[in-house]
């Protein structure tokens, strides 16, 4: 197998429910991004193999093969091929992997991976609600319920708590973490390298589109909150439940993109690779609890590697709800200063389609700032699935 390397990853700023990005089209943010990455490392949209892209809700502004629309609307390769793949919530996560496949194997030598999301413009559960509306069924036929109940992500999040002993204290105790190790980063510039500025619409007095733009060069969704504050929340999914808008993943808009190669075809370029990639996973899980995926997809990239959790410098892992990262502390036992040092998805929100992208590019980033050597990157998905990259940098 051929050694695969991120040269470049980035992301764009990610925006909040109805900000700066609201407006703007997604396959225009992602093709921004898209862009963006491949001018900072320096090679042609034709020089790239495939693009692999990852969104979730495929319908509306987010249709049509969203990765191949966004690639074509900002200058790429009429000759390279796009495709856009669904894992849930880990969608671009597996789009990554799948490109590393791609290139391991020695079918391409260049390949874009990426993902996209506007959750203001199409929230979570669009593609089946206009499915439904429009008469074309439901996504869910009876059979199903012959094999599993069919429970919601926040169902799913609240039972996990109750299998692990997970307290409303606790997730309010990691929300409130997320938020004050994302200020810190913020507040250091951790994220400036990674950021790639997009421009988007105005919107006039009316909340209508103008023909000016800004450029929108950073994250939106941090905010300042306190343990008294977390508190007066009210649950989100049950009247007693544990999770509350302040220790759940928040809505949110933007795109990311990884630029992987074979290492001999970076050297031809003359390029210094940021990472290489050691190991990928995608595990299937309980889809009623659907939400424990980071702890088999951790497992598997441990046992194929020979490493143990002691050996990770940095893990990213996608705060989908607080209960989530706690069970998987639980089963996992790493060191939590080494876990989400940059806040996560209860910060920094989570734009479903693009977070897989989003989370390989802060670990790839944050280990080269810190000088790490290896770096983890797992996330949940919905219908009981987990994925899982893992990272040397190099």
């Amino acid at each position: 197998m051929k050694e695969v390397v991120i040269v470049e990853a980035g992301r764009s700023p990610v925006g909040r429910r109805n900000g700066s990005l609201a407006e703007a089209h997604p396959t225009d943010v992602l093709g921004q991004v898209l862009d963006g990455v491949l001018g900072r490392a320096g090679i042609n949209a034709a020089d790239v193999g495939q693009v692999v892209g990852g969104c979730i809700n495929k319908v509306g502004a987010q249709a049509m093969n969203v990765t191949r629309t966004a690639w074509l609307a900002h200058g790429g390769a009429a000759e390279v091929p796009c495709i856009t793949v669904d894992s849930q919530c880990g969608s671009s996560q597996e789009a990554t992997n799948l490109a590393y496949s791609l290139i391991a194997s020695g079918v391409e030598d260049v390949v874009l991976a990426c993902g996209v999301e506007n959750m203001s413009r199409l929230p979570i559960g669009s593609d089946a609600v206009a499915g439904a509306k429009a008469g074309y069924g439901k996504p869910i036929a009876r059979s199903y319920f012959e094999h599993y109940e069919f429970t919601s992500q926040f169902e799913g999040a609240e039972r996990i708590a109750e299998k692990y002993g997970i307290s409303r204290m606790d997730t309010d105790a990691l929300g409130l973490e997320s938020q004050i190790r994302a200020a810190r980063a913020i507040a250091e510039g951790r994220f400036a390298a990674q950021i790639i500025p997009v421009e988007a619409p105005i919107l006039d007095e009316d909340g209508k589109r103008t023909d000016k733009t800004r450029t929108v060069t950073a994250d939106e969704i941090p905010r300042k909150t306190s343990m008294e504050a977390l508190a007066g929340l009210k649950p989100v999914a049950r009247e007693n439940g544990v999770h509350t808008a302040g220790s759940s993943s928040q809505i949110a808009d933007g795109a990311a993109a990884v630029l992987l190669m074979s290492g001999e075809r970076a050297r031809e370029f003359g390029l210094k690779p940021m990472a290489r990639i050691v190991e990928t996973a995608l595990v299937g899980c309980d889809p009623v609890l659907m939400l424990e995926g980071p702890i088999p997809a951790t497992r598997k990239l441990l046992k194929r590697s020979g490493l143990s959790i002691n050996d990770i410098d940095l893990v990213e892992i996608n705060e989908a709800f607080a209960s989530v990262v706690l069970a998987w502390a639980k089963e996992i036992k790493p060191d939590m200063a080494r876990v989400n040092p940059n806040g996560g998805a209860i910060a920094l929100g989570h734009p479903l389609g693009a977070t897989g992208c989003f989370l390989i590019t802060k670990a790839a980033h944050e280990l080269k700032r810190s000088q790490g050597r290896y770096g983890l990157i797992t996330m949940c998905c919905g219908g009981g699935l987990g994925t899982g990259t893992l990272i040397e940098r190099v």
